[in-house]
Order: C-alpha cells, then sequence, then structure tokens
C-alpha cells in the first residue's frame, strides 16, 4: 500500500482503478482534440492536487457502468475503504475545473462543472454510495443528460 492524500492508505483497488482511468484520459483526450478542444493535464499529483486536472480546467472521469442508463456524477471520495470520512471530489473538488468529461469507450458527456453542482443540490437526485463504498454521488440518466443537461456529446462508432 501507499501513502497518498491526507495520510490515508491507497488500496490495490485505487491503484488499478487510477490506471483505468489515465487510460480512459488519453483515449478523450484524443476525441475531444477532433472536435476543437484541447486538453493539457498536468502530469504530476502535486499541480493535480493544487490547482487541478489540467491547465484549462477540464476534468475528465470515465464510468464504465454507463450501459445502465445512467452516468454517475462523483461528489465525494475516499481511497481506501478504511478511511472514515470522505472530501469533496468530483463536482465539488476545489480547483480549476469549470468543465466536466464524463463517459466511456461509446459515449463522451460534457458538462459545465456548476450546472452538475445545481442538479444535485436541486435533492432530484439522491445520493448514492458505489465502488467498494470508497465514492459518493448521484446518477444522472443519459438521455436527460444528452438532451437537456450536456454541453455536448459525442457518440463513438
Amino acid at each position: 500500500m501507499k501513502i497518498g492524500m491526507c495520510g490515508e492508505m491507497k488500496s490495490k483497488y485505487y491503484d488499478e482503478h487510477l490506471e483505468i482511468g489515465l487510460k480512459y484520459q488519453d483515449f478523450a483526450i484524443e476525441q475531444l482534440y477532433n472536435i476543437g478542444i484541447v486538453v493539457n493535464p498536468y502530469t504530476s499529483q502535486e499541480n493535480q492536487r493544487l490547482i487541478g486536472e489540467g491547465k484549462n480546467g477540464i476534468e475528465i472521469k470515465f464510468d464504465g457502468r454507463m450501459e445502465t442508463g445512467n452516468v454517475y456524477i462523483e461528489t465525494q471520495e475516499k481511497s481506501d475503504v478504511s478511511r472514515l470520512s470522505y472530501y469533496p471530489s468530483g463536482i465539488y473538488r476545489n480547483d480549476n475545473t469549470w468543465l466536466y468529461v464524463i463517459g466511456n469507450y461509446n459515449l463522451i458527456l460534457i458538462f459545465g462543472k456548476k450546472t452538475l453542482q445545481i442538479l444535485f443540490e436541486s435533492g432530484r437526485y439522491p445520493e448514492i454510495e458505489i465502488s467498494n463504498m470508497t465514492s459518493k454521488g448521484f446518477l444522472l440518466p443519459i438521455s436527460f443528460a444528452k438532451e437537456r443537461v450536456a454541453v455536448k456529446f459525442i457518440e463513438i462508432e
């Protein structure tokens, strides 16, 4: 195990999902570039922690369960199940993010971060806990997201 943010132990589960997320980020960056959105990610954990995921404020997340018809929007996390409390993450992380990109290898959804915060705070979408009890967030129906919420979406054939 490794020591992570706030001194908690990072689990093998966390490390495996980090690698999956990084591979997806590379894929999404290519797809975004094809529609004229250039993403400049930071590679150091220090810059990611102090500033945000990238210079231009674009956060990219992988959702491997979108086949359920929903997209999972994270609001809190902890990197290990043994940690007692969650800390703000995803759309509530205090960083330079203003554009939130989430998807899988078939569909990429692009949202304004503030829009997602407003949806969550409306109470219409109850908070759920997933990912081996290390993440909290809410489910947004993909059809609604594409029609009414997303700034843009990319369907990959």
